[in-house]
């Protein structure tokens, strides 16, 4: 028996609901829900090889995180069982955001053709894109990734200030904006498998011109929700060319926190950059909100607004604090933590251009 983290492995308090039963690639697999957990039964048809049960937390489930579930995995990929008010399904590579959607063929009893697993160097990144019936749920179209479990994630954003957007909650990545968006954090969506994802945002939270103009910087949060309700974030600095990765921001990671949520909606964080020039520079930003923001340490300098960029040769943690009306002082992401020794990478230098409950799924068999 296997199980993702957080999933409760005792018997269910009442009968489950099937959702599927059927042969699919070799096997007979059986889909049940108990209202709090995905339960997968799967048997070789030849009678040789083991069985295999699997059991994933999928409590409150709802349109999006209730849309699929995987039903076996084999080399060429995996396939899901399609809820019954998703009408249309397709596969697109994240990583090409231009490239439209290829359409994913499905079986009458709900079962897609394989989706392809992600590439081991991060040359390919496949996620679903399915459009809901207006017959059952509202029309919309949204993003699913699959991360190995029996659930695949749904994929969201929130757009930088600055880009004509409200600030509200997240939003559907499948715009043409959202999907550049999301193909800049694909990369870091395989190394979450196995670890009970339900939900993944990319929360840009400020956008930065860069000295000696260098471009635009792009600050982000990128937040993952655990079934369980437990969130973990990694803010991150991005350069202007749109195929350079990340660099992480050096800061906490707690497996849970509030930060980069609706409970947590003020960040400030700044990191060393190194402009094409050879000079060297101390960069902050924080969220929408903040009117000034202010550096200590081996970096002193104050501005009013929500970006600060100061020439410097200094090295070592510098202390930021933000100002949020009527919320007070924000302190810097990571203030606290000791700066490692050693390159600049791991001091947070980046170098421009350069990586640094409508329920589950029902279907009868």
């Amino acid at each position: 028996m296997t199980f993702t983290p957080g999933t409760p492995t005792a018997p269910p308090a009442a009968p489950a609901r099937l959702l599927f039963a059927g042969p699919v690639d070799d096997s007979t697999v059986v889909l049940l829900h108990d209202g709090a957990r995905i339960i997968r039964y799967a048997e070789p048809l030849t009678g040789r090889g083991a069985a295999v049960l699997e059991l994933a937390r999928a409590d409150d489930a709802d349109v999006t995180t209730g849309a699929a579930v995987s039903v076996s995995r084999t080399p060429l990929g995996a396939r899901f069982l399609l809820a019954p008010w998703i009408d249309e399904s397709a596969v697109r590579d994240l990583l090409r955001p231009d490239v439209p959607a290829r359409r994913l063929a499905v079986s009458a009893d709900g079962v897609t053709d394989p989706v392809p697993g992600a590439s081991g160097d991060c040359s390919r990144v496949p996620a679903l894109q399915v459009r809901s019936s207006t017959r059952i749920v509202e029309d919309h179209s949204f993003l699913l990734a699959d991360l190995g479990e029996l659930s695949p994630a749904h994929l969201t954003w929130s757009p930088a200030p600055g880009t004509g957007a409200p600030a509200r909650q997240p939003r559907e990545a499948t715009s043409s904006a959202g999907l550049a968006a999301m193909a800049r954090s694909a990369c870091a969506l395989p190394g979450l498998r196995g670890t009970g994802v339900r939900a993944v945002n990319r929360w840009e939270f400020a956008r930065q011109t860069l000295p000696e103009q260098a471009g635009r910087a792009t600050w982000t949060c990128i937040r993952v929700e655990s079934w369980d309700g437990r969130g973990r974030v990694e803010v991150a600095w991005e350069g202007p060319d749109a195929r350079s990765r990340p660099v992480r921001v050096p800061g906490p990671t707690p497996e849970d926190t509030a930060a980069c949520s609706r409970f947590g909606q003020h960040l400030l964080a700044g990191t060393y950059w190194t402009a094409p020039s050879g000079a060297r520079y101390y960069l902050a930003a924080g969220s929408r909100a903040l009117t000034t923001v202010t550096a200590r340490g081996p970096v002193s300098a104050a501005v009013r607004g929500q970006v600060l960029a100061v020439r410097t040769d200094a090295t070592g943690q510098v202390r930021l604090t933000g100002t949020v009306p009527g919320s007070g002082e924000l302190r810097g992401w990571g203030e606290e933590q000791r700066e490692p020794g050693g390159s600049r990478r791991e001091t947070g230098d980046a170098r421009s251009g350069s990586s640094g409950e409508t329920g589950h799924v029902r279907r009868g068999s």
